[in-house]
Order: C-alpha cells, then sequence, then structure tokens
C-alpha cells in the first residue's frame, strides 16, 4: 500500500507504508505546516510499517514543532519502532 495523507483543518491521518519511498511524500505534505499552522495532530493508526527513514521524518516534524515553538500531537497506535525511538529520546 502507498502512502496517503488526509486532512481536515490541522488534523492529519497518515495510511500506508512511510519507508525511504515514501519519505518524500510525507515531507513534502509537511514542508511549511508550522507557517500555517499553531498546531497539528497527526494520526499514525493507519501506518502498516515504518523504517528508519519513516521514523526520522517524524522526528524531524517533532524537533521543526519544538524550536518553532508549535504544538504537535502523534496519535494512534501505530508501529512499534516509532515509539520505541521517542521513548529512548524521552529518557535520554
Amino acid at each position: 500500500m502507498n502512502l496517503t495523507i488526509t486532512h481536515y483543518n490541522n488534523f492529519f491521518k497518515v495510511k500506508g507504508i512511510l519507508n525511504r519511498q515514501s519519505v518524500g511524500i510525507f515531507q513534502k505534505e509537511f514542508q511549511d505546516v508550522f507557517e500555517k499552522l499553531n498546531a497539528i495532530t497527526i494520526s499514525i493508526e493507519g501506518i502498516e510499517s515504518i523504517d528508519r527513514d519513516g521514523v526520522n521524518a517524524l522526528a524531524k516534524l517533532h524537533n521543526e514543532s519544538i524550536i518553532q515553538k508549535k504544538q504537535l500531537s502523534i496519535i494512534g497506535f501505530g508501529c512499534k519502532d516509532l515509539y520505541e525511538h521517542f521513548k529512548s529520546n524521552d529518557t535520554a
């Protein structure tokens, strides 16, 4: 399944596979999102699998939200790899 991103206002749903081949779609969708919105919510419930590049793309978006002092919420039961990445950063 390809990566699809749908949104309504500031709520985004990400579905499919977030990997090296599809990370460009993700980055293009969220390229200037914090210039337009102060807060966004991303549902990762529909992510079937994610690789290191996908995790890095979400981490970069997270870092950008911190730098620009914007609010980013990631919700849903997604892949374990993603939770492990953010969990390890919280404890570090």
